[in-house]
Order: C-alpha cells, then structure tokens, then sequence
C-alpha cells in the first residue's frame, strides 16, 4: 500500500515506515504525530483519488529537524567587477510514515 501525499507545494509517494524529508515545518515537535494531506492511495489492484481520497488518513511521526547541504550562489557582471557571493542551507522535517488507512 502506497500514497501520493501533498506539503510544501510538492508531493512525495510514500509507504508505510518510509523516512523522508519534508518542508520545514516549525509547528511540528520532535517525537510529535502529524496528519499529512492525501491525494491518492493504492492498495494492489484498489486506487482511491479524488474526493475520497481526501478522506484518507496519513500519520507521520516527526524524527527530527535539520538543514541540507549548503548551495553557494555566485552572480557577477561581466567587465564591472561586480561581484555577489551568498549561500544557502535549505531547512527540512525528517518523518517517519506510521499509518496509511482509507476510511
């Protein structure tokens, strides 16, 4: 059993007892429950999407918080010695899928 689930402006298909990293989410507490948004669920040969599939429940346990690799962004201008160096650390949620079940 799989399900396509929604956070972040981004979906990720996940299984039961799936780590993953989501989008920093500063509500949720390390070793705290949350409920994730379902868009489809596969059981074998059963498909549920749609209306019903909102119905549907993902519970995920939060493992932890952290940041991912550092991005170096580097703009410059050509011939003016205009230079511009910035990096970037992306914060993200480590989860853990506990429950997939259509209702």
């Amino acid at each position: 059993m799989y399900a396509i689930v929604e956070n972040g402006g981004k979906q990720y298909k996940v299984e039961k007892d799936q780590v993953l990293s989501i989008e920093y989410d500063k509500s949720a507490e390390v070793g705290s429950e949350i409920a994730l948004d379902c868009i489809m669920v596969a059981d074998g040969e059963k498909i549920v999407a749609g209306d019903k599939a909102g119905k549907a429940t993902v519970k995920a346990q939060v493992v932890s918080h952290g940041k991912g690799d550092k991005i170096i962004v580097f703009k410059y201008k050509a011939k003016k010695n205009i230079r511009k160096k910035q990096g970037h650390r992306q914060p993200f949620t480590k989860i853990k899928v506990t429950e997939i079940s259509v209702k």
